[in-house]
């Protein structure tokens, strides 16, 4: 099997299932190790163990850089990186010779469930990562034949770093908003992580302020909120690196954390803080 890449133009010459693969993707380490394919990995991100159990693939490198002789060495013959804010990483493993791979960044569900059959195909595990896709379809359809009581407003915070983002139409974290039972707000068609209009935010009264932090960013949900004077009492749910509670990964545990959701926004009552 002949793979090209089109956002470097890579040709891969994956005649057979590859034996020695890179991930600098925690999504893509994750659904190798579900499809049965986590003997093949040979090196990872410190993100990666986040979402595979006694991972003991040594860490080749972070989400943007790594040295390019030490991975040379390793013989890698898949390396995966994701298009986006990796093109540059990837570009430069390219330009090296390496077999570099980027997945696309996924606009929606969907497109989680078409990186995993993209997997399935370099590494000649079509029928598997099939099945997982239909456990995970079926996963969704009976969130969506399960309406929630109550559709709350959500606005989605994300800390990344100490850089604020929300969500627009063009994120799979919408879909999730959805599939948990909540109207994520407001709504932008047309990006995937705008930088927030907080007084238009405000001005829709979201019930919800769903907060996303990473460990070396703590963030203070209710010290914000009282900062910005918002003052009709909308609820706090936080989601942090956790696999099953964290918005912005999307592996297999994408389904986890959608029923997680499904259950805070359930079980949150007028006025409660939620930590967690």
């Amino acid at each position: 099997m002949r793979v090209t890449c089109p956002v470097y133009g890579t040709k891969l010459d994956l005649t057979s299932s590859p034996r020695r693969v890179i991930s600098f993707v925690s999504s893509a380490t994750e659904t190798l190790f579900a499809l049965g394919c986590g003997d093949s990995v040979v090196g990872v991100t410190p993100y990666c163990e986040r979402y595979v159990e006694n991972l003991a693939a040594p860490i080749v490198g972070d989400y943007l850089k790594a040295d390019i002789t030490s991975l040379r060495a390793l013989g890698p013959d898949l390396i995966l990186v994701t298009s986006g804010i990796q093109a540059a990483f990837g570009k430069r493993m390219a330009a090296a010779g390496l077999p570099v791979h980027a997945l696309p960044l996924p606009a929606s569900r969907f497109g989680i469930l078409e990186n995993q059959i993209i997997l399935g195909g370099l590494m000649h595990r079509v029928a598997e990562a099939r099945a997982l896709c239909s456990r995970m379809e079926a996963g969704f359809a009976h969130l969506i034949a399960t309406p929630a009581t109550h559709r709350p407003k959500v606005f989605i915070e994300m800390w990344c770093g100490r850089h604020l983002r929300g969500i627009g139409g063009l994120s799979f974290i919408h879909d999730l908003i959805e599939l948990a039972g909540g109207v994520p707000v407001p709504a932008v068609a047309s990006e995937a992580y705008p930088v927030p209009d907080l007084d238009a935010v405000a001005a829709l009264e979201p019930e919800v302020i769903l907060f996303f932090q990473e460990p070396e960013f703590p963030v203070d949900g209710a010290a914000l909120i009282a900062e910005r004077g918002w003052t009709w009492g909308p609820r706090i749910i936080a989601s942090d690196i956790t696999k099953g509670r964290n918005i912005i990964h999307d592996g297999p545990s994408y389904l986890d954390t959608a029923r997680w959701l499904r259950q805070r926004l359930q079980g949150l009552s007028g006025g409660t803080l939620e930590a967690g």
